[in-house]
C-alpha cells in the first residue's frame, strides 16, 4: 500500500494549499487506498530518515513496493499512470494530459506562487508593494492564455485528467485575491474541478490529519 508522508503541523492558512493535497486527490480519483506518515516540522524533517525520502525536507513524498518518490507533480502522475480516470491510456492523450500538469506547475504556479508569497508573507513590505502589480498582471496575462486554451470545453483536453487536477489545485493557492473572478470560464472551470467527489473526500482528509497548533 502507498504510504504518504506529509507534515504533522502547519500554520491555519497553509492547510487546505499543502502540496500533500494534491497526491490525496490524485489517490481518491484513482480509488488507490493510501496510508499516511506525519514528520514534525524541525528536527524530524531534516532527519536523514525523512531526507532519504524527501531530498530538500520538504513533503510530500510516498512510497510504494519499495520506491521512493518526491514533488507533488511526480508522485501525481506516477498514480495517474495507474488509472484510467486520471490519465487517458491512448499514446497521445497521456503525452497531453502529462503536458498540461507541467504547464500547471512551469508556466501558472511560478506566477501564482510569487503573489502567494508576497500575500501570506511580505504583504506590508515596500519591495512587495511595488512588485505586486506587476506579478498581478503577469497572472492576469497566463490566465487569458489558459482561458483560450480551455474555451467552451469542461475540462482542458475534454476529459477530466490529472493535468485537471494539478492545474485546478495551482488556481486554488491565491483564492483571497479573487483574480480568477475577472475569467468566468476559468472560475466555472476551477468550481468544477472542486465539485468532484474525490476533491472533497481528500480536502476532508487534509484538514483532518493535521494535529492542533501546539
Amino acid at each position: 500500500m502507498i504510504t504518504l508522508t506529509t507534515y504533522k503541523w502547519v500554520p491555519d492558512f497553509a492547510a487546505p494549499l499543502m502540496r500533500a493535497f494534491r497526491v490525496r486527490w490524485a489517490l481518491e480519483e484513482a480509488g488507490i487506498p493510501y496510508n499516511v506518515r506525519l514528520v514534525a516540522l524541525g528536527p524530524e524533517q531534516r532527519s536523514p530518515e525523512h531526507l532519504a525520502r524527501q531530498p530538500f525536507g520538504q513533503a510530500p513524498a510516498i512510497e510504494d513496493d519499495g520506491l521512493v518518490l518526491h514533488e507533488s507533480g511526480a508522485i501525481a502522475l506516477y498514480i495517474a499512470e495507474h488509472s484510467e480516470k486520471l490519465m487517458p491510456h491512448n499514446r497521445v492523450g497521456a503525452a497531453r494530459a502529462t503536458a498540461w500538469v507541467f504547464s500547471a506547475l512551469n508556466s501558472i504556479e511560478n506566477a501564482v506562487q510569487e503573489l502567494g508569497s508576497i500575500i501570506f508573507f511580505h504583504k506590508d513590505a515596500a519591495w512587495a508593494k511595488e512588485r505586486r502589480p506587476q506579478v498581478e498582471q503577469f497572472i492576469r496575462l497566463r490566465f487569458g492564455q489558459l482561458a483560450e486554451a480551455l474555451g467552451d470545453k469542461d475540462y482542458l483536453e475534454g476529459d477530466f485528467t490529472v493535468g485537471d487536477l494539478m492545474m485546478s489545485d495551482v488556481l486554488r493557492i491565491i483564492d483571497s485575491t479573487h483574480l480568477i473572478d475577472e475569467f468566468p470560464t476559468l472560475k466555472a472551470y476551477k468550481a468544477r474541478c472542486e465539485a468532484r467527489p474525490a476533491f472533497k473526500r481528500a480536502m476532508a482528509a487534509q484538514m483532518e490529519g493535521f494535529a492542533p497548533a501546539p
